[in-house]
């Protein structure tokens, strides 16, 4: 069953992109993390990086290299697709999906922190609690970094606080502000311009370039929201927490 809805697309002479499924599924992440990893562990000959999206992952690799390499098909991106067909067709017996670390990420919901918690809620027809609670009690998948460096797009969020981006965009959104668009939940790790409702924001550092690992949270991780107060948020943050 493995590879069934497989689809590959050339995405320039040095890069190629391998698609699993078309929505977005635990399944296919799975998948998506299997492939990251037996890449990352067996580099082929040009072989650059994988960027992982919700439904495939994208390979970068020097054209140079791949050519003249000694591997299956005769053009550059045949030789690529030829290698993660078998690859992928391993998958299952071979290679185990990375299981990340579960991460607890403190939130202060609503007033400043969060000024789109009631529209929100408004637009379930839910109170403000209702959203916290909800909210708070998912068990959350990371399935990408990306729009910003260390940005978890999260899923897993209960479909009952579900709601649209917002018509008008922010021009500033501080840094650990949490947000949600559609089905998604995620966290600004900086200040950025974004579009999302905004219900509460952590004290937490999502990116700090100059740690070890940049980024608080990596494809594969689980995370957890619980709520504080701004009392909690403001001691958090004075900490350096």
């Amino acid at each position: 069953m493995r590879g069934q809805h497989l689809q590959f697309y050339p995405l320039s002479e040095g890069a190629l992109t391998v698609s699993f499924a078309t929505g977005i599924h635990d399944t296919t992440n799975t998948q998506i993390r299997q492939l990251m990893n037996d890449l990352d562990k067996r580099r082929f000959p040009g072989y650059i990086e994988a960027v992982p999206s919700y439904t495939g992952v994208t390979i970068f690799f020097d054209p140079a290299h791949v050519a003249g390499a000694a591997m299956k098909g005769s053009s550059i991106c045949e030789k690529v697709e030829c290698l993660l067909r078998e690859r992928i067709g391993a998958l299952g017996e071979s290679e185990q999906a990375s299981t990340g670390k579960t991460i607890a990420i403190p939130v202060c919901y609503g007033g400043d922190y969060g000024p789109d918690l009631a529209a929100v809620a408004a637009h379930n027809h839910l109170s403000v609690e209702d959203v916290i609670n909800r909210h708070c009690a998912g068990d959350y998948l990371v399935y990408m970094i990306g729009f910003a460096p260390g940005f978890p797009f999260l899923g897993g969020m209960d479909p009952a606080i579900s709601a649209p981006r917002r018509k008008q965009p922010r021009a500033v959104i501080p840094a650990g502000t949490v947000g949600i668009a559609g089905g998604q939940t995620g966290v600004y790790p900086l200040e950025t311009p974004g579009g999302w409702q905004l219900i509460g924001r952590t004290p937490l550092v999502l990116f700090d370039p100059e740690r070890k690992q940049p980024s608080l949270l990596a494809p594969g991780d689980r995370v957890r929201f619980e709520a504080i107060s701004a009392k909690t948020y403001e001691h958090m943050k004075e900490a350096g927490r």
